[in-house]
């Protein structure tokens, strides 16, 4: 149920801010307005959040809507795979987080690993391209697409930072409480999968 209403309220969404965007004439203006608020209080009534939070969210999207972008760091070494431990929840991630404008999928990564888990990394291949709400809880609002890169360890040492806590590298049988929303047990696996098949294609959805 909840994939059925989240998919229509970010259509009805996707069609409001390019109509907002292109749109010349106040009247079709404001029956996007219209659209808006109609879509916010969908969204309240579904997940309980105060409908001015949601439409203060709402109004942060401006132009076309498109996906954001978060990138992850598979930095494998001796069948364990590097987590750091975010401060936020206090559970475990591989290291990685929005990407920022004017740098690569490689920059950005290497960027992410140095920042949140004191590793020096050479990006070497993409994993996997995947549709954020298909494979992580909770759904998001937002439309997110999650790039998962496989690297190779130069060097580590942690310091410390305002968004982990601590690396280490953990056994696939041995992970510690994952921060789902970020990476589940699954894609755990699948960059295992990466890393030890050399006949693995790169996975997107």
């Amino acid at each position: 149920m909840h994939q059925k209403w989240l998919k229509w309220v970010t259509e009805i969404q996707s069609i409001v801010q390019a109509g907002l965007t292109y749109s010349k004439d106040k009247y079709d203006i404001e029956r996007f307005e219209q659209l808006k608020n109609l879509s916010a209080q969908i969204i309240s009534e579904y997940t309980e959040v105060e409908i001015e939070k949601v439409k203060d969210l709402l109004n942060n999207d401006y132009g076309y809507l498109t996906p954001k972008v978060d990138i992850r760091g598979a930095v494998i070494k001796n069948q364990k795979i590097l987590l750091v431990k975010e401060s936020i929840d206090g559970c475990w991630s591989m290291p990685g987080g929005w990407a920022d404008i004017n740098l690569s999928v490689s920059e950005n990564i290497i960027k992410e690993a140095k920042e949140e888990a004191g590793a020096n990394v050479i990006p070497k291949k993409i994993i996997a391209i995947q549709d954020r709400n298909r494979h992580n809880k909770p759904v998001s609002l937002q439309s997110i697409y999650k790039i998962f890169v496989l690297c190779d360890l130069v060097d580590i040492k942690f310091e410390c930072n305002t968004e982990t806590e601590e690396s280490k590298f953990f056994d696939i049988n041995g992970l510690p409480k994952l921060s789902i929303e970020r990476n589940t047990k699954e894609q755990i696996e699948m960059c295992f999968d990466a890393f030890n098949k050399k006949s693995f294609e790169t996975i997107f959805d």
